[in-house]
């Protein structure tokens, strides 16, 4: 009986670390396989104690209870925890119903206990895996009814960087004329938009604005087959993701999908040309000059050159900006009307976003996560006539080569730099030289150390921000 216990438990203990990080990865087992970015924990919580209890099963109580346990508890402490969803409840009605039939087998046959684990917990997650994609068959069903019922004008847009603050900006500039709707925050996959479709989207929806994210060859052409949108905006194009997508072609190819629906009558394009339905505004845009009071530029419409101006930070927001007023324009607005709107148009949170408190100034730009964006937020704030700090974890899921480029700038602008994370951490503090270096391990104490090297008229800029897990 003892024998059965320690092998319900370690079913459990091993299930609850599978399930977090399947739940920090989207669910996507081949993330974790292939694109977890601590590989030394899948060694500590998962393969170790799986060898462990199949070559010494007889003594792997003691293992469990004085070693897996205690080291797995303080892990989940430190890191995000696990949030108790449907589909995690789910998970763990699947590993105690399978579990239980090894029970009653390894009762009756013998066979090595740790073996009789591991094809548990696999076992486990494959069910789950088939039951919440027979359920997201129902709610995708059910969307597409809500949405053909409401039958909104339908942009979809997507980019390397910078769809989630182009749709923003295209619904500040529609809201006071049309029923507008967008999806929240960055949801940007085909199963956030489906929930969002169902559970938030209004019935007097006119207008509705998603955003289309991508890791992988074929993501966004399945939001767009499923949209049926009648407009695609496409922004700038780079490295972002490219450990996923390996070379630019298929990242450039990956966002192409965006003007694959079949209902297409208008597209705009920054950069990257398609076809007659989709107009390259990257030529159009002319003379732009961008400062810590904001940005002003030009647009050539229709033959005519027209100045707009507005309080965003960043000269890559007048590329945003312009592809909203383009497409605000298919709406009905005239340029005019757009010259006001665009005077008063809000930041994103978390990108370029200036606050001034307690005598400094802080831009935090902590979603902001690829190295133009990144570079171009730093040669904004090298005009600045004080100290100047830094707080970033450096680029997440990019090469070694890009961040090696963002330490040569960091060192060309700041006083000082306090790396978060531990990812970048080895070729950060490599690469940056002139600049003083101040490495955190836990962030919790960041606002200590900000407030111990920090004063009155500093500037202190937050970029870009890893997940608590890395």
């Amino acid at each position: 009986m003892f024998d059965l216990i320690i092998n319900f438990i370690t079913a459990y203990v091993l299930g609850f670390y599978i399930i977090t990080v399947l739940q920090w990865y989207n669910y996507k087992i081949k993330r974790i396989i292939f694109h977890f970015h601590k590989p030394l924990w899948h060694l500590l919580y998962f393969i170790v104690p799986v060898v462990t209890y199949i070559a010494a099963y007889r003594f792997f109580w003691i293992y469990l209870f004085f070693g897996l346990i205690p080291s797995l508890f303080l892990w989940a402490k430190r890191i995000k925890g696990l949030v108790i969803t449907g589909r995690v409840k789910r998970f763990f009605l699947y590993l105690g119903l399978i579990e239980t039939l090894n029970l009653l087998l390894l009762h009756k046959f013998h066979y090595n206990p740790g073996i009789g684990v591991l094809v548990v917990v696999i076992s486990a997650v494959l069910a789950s895996e088939v039951t919440e994609y027979m359920l997201f068959l129902k709610y995708k069903k059910l969307a597409a009814e809500k949405l053909s019922k409401i039958n909104p004008k339908i942009v979809a847009i997507t980019a390397s960087y910078g769809k989630t603050s182009i749709k923003n900006f295209l619904y500040q500039l529609l809201k006071d004329k049309y029923n507008v709707y967008k999806t929240p925050r960055s949801v940007n996959t085909l199963k956030g938009i489906v929930k969002d479709i169902n559970v938030d989207m209004p019935l007097d929806t006119e207008i509705y604005i998603a955003e289309a994210g991508a890791r992988e060859k074929g993501d966004i052409l399945e939001i767009v087959k499923f949209l049926q949108n009648e407009y695609s905006l496409l922004g700038k194009i780079g490295p972002q993701h490219i450990e996923y997508f390996k070379t630019m072609d298929n990242i450039k190819n990956t966002k192409l999908e965006i003007f694959k629906t079949s209902k297409l009558k208008k597209g705009f394009s920054y950069e990257i040309p398609y076809n007659e339905k989709v107009l390259v505004i990257k030529d159009k845009i002319k003379n732009i000059k961008s400062s810590l009071n904001g940005i002003e530029w030009e647009v050539e419409i229709n033959g005519e050159i027209h100045k707009f101006e507005c309080k965003l930070l960043g000269g890559f927001n007048a590329i945003n900006v312009t592809l909203a007023i383009f497409q605000a324009m298919e709406f009905g607005l005239n340029v005019e009307e757009l010259k006001q709107k665009i005077l008063k148009l809000e930041p994103i949170p978390h990108r370029l976003q200036k606050i001034e408190v307690g005598g400094k100034i802080i831009i935090d730009d902590s979603f902001n996560g690829n190295l133009e964006g990144m570079i171009e937020s730093y040669k904004l704030v090298k005009e600045y006539g004080g100290r100047k700090i830094l707080v970033t974890p450096g680029i997440v899921e990019a090469t070694d080569e890009q961040n090696i480029k963002l330490a040569k700038k960091i060192d060309e602008v700041f006083d000082l730099v306090v790396l978060t994370g531990s990812i970048n951490k080895k070729v950060l503090c490599k690469n940056i030289i002139n600049t003083d270096k101040i490495v955190l391990n836990d962030k919790k104490n960041l606002e200590k150390i900000l407030a111990e090297n920090t004063k009155q008229g500093d500037l202190i800029l937050f970029s870009n921000d890893a997940p608590e897990y890395l």
